[in-house]
């Protein structure tokens, strides 16, 4: 799952109105940006099989630090921690706990069984709602537009810009996920490791946005 993430993010702002939407966003995409992290240092691995599933043409057979059970638990827990040590709020800790965990919750619904449930685990687990073109659209698209939705409404433009920077980020998201599934595949494993990377700018991007608008 790919935009679905962002549309956790989004929505998170209703629940923790000081934080950032830079950093909601960040949350629960934090296992995605472990992992080119991860093939960049050669402990996990990704091929490239055009026909995989019909959503993606990635072969997502080697990620067991970024992406089994046990470990996504681990660094929600982290996550959890270190916002809680920051604002000193349970309430912080246990919401951004929960979003970056709902990461592997939304991957085990749209991957096939490709997740370990450990690192070194034999057992792989995804229901698979990649292999339905339809089905991943309209999910994913809900999931997206109720996040952004629920963000709208929880906040509002202080400056012209609060709006324009919103809407444009919001339709460039949207436009790359069309792109990820209707457009060709990367062209190598680094490719899918800079674009990963490159994500982070989307993360400054909301921050900006989030700047110029005010809660409500």
């Amino acid at each position: 799952m790919f935009i679905g993430h962002f549309g956790i993010g989004f929505a998170s702002k209703r629940v923790l109105p000081r934080e950032s939407l830079g950093v909601l966003l960040a949350v629960p995409l934090f296992l995605d940006v472990l992992w080119p992290l991860f093939i960049a240092a050669g402990a996990e691995s990704v091929r490239i099989e055009p026909g995989n599933t019909v959503v993606t043409p990635l072969d997502l057979h080697d990620y067991p630090y970024s992406h089994s059970l046990v470990m996504a638990v681990v660094w929600s827990l982290a996550i959890g921690l270190a916002a809680f040590a920051w604002r000193r709020d349970v309430r912080s800790g246990l919401v951004l706990a929960g979003s970056a965990f709902s990461h592997w919750v939304l991957d085990f619904v749209s991957h096939g069984p490709d997740l370990p449930l450990y690192p070194g685990s034999s057992t792989f687990v995804g229901l698979g709602l990649w292999n339905s073109l339809l089905g991943t659209l309209l999910v994913e698209g809900a999931l997206f537009a109720t996040g952004v939705a629920s963000y709208v409404r929880s906040t509002r433009p202080r400056m012209r810009a609060g709006t324009w920077l919103l809407v444009s980020l919001v339709l460039v998201l949207g436009g790359l996920y069309l792109g990820s599934i209707f457009g060709p595949p990367p062209p190598s494993a680094t490719a899918i490791v800079v674009s990963d990377l490159a994500a982070i700018l989307f993360l400054a991007w909301a921050h900006a946005a989030d700047r110029r608008r005010a809660a409500v």
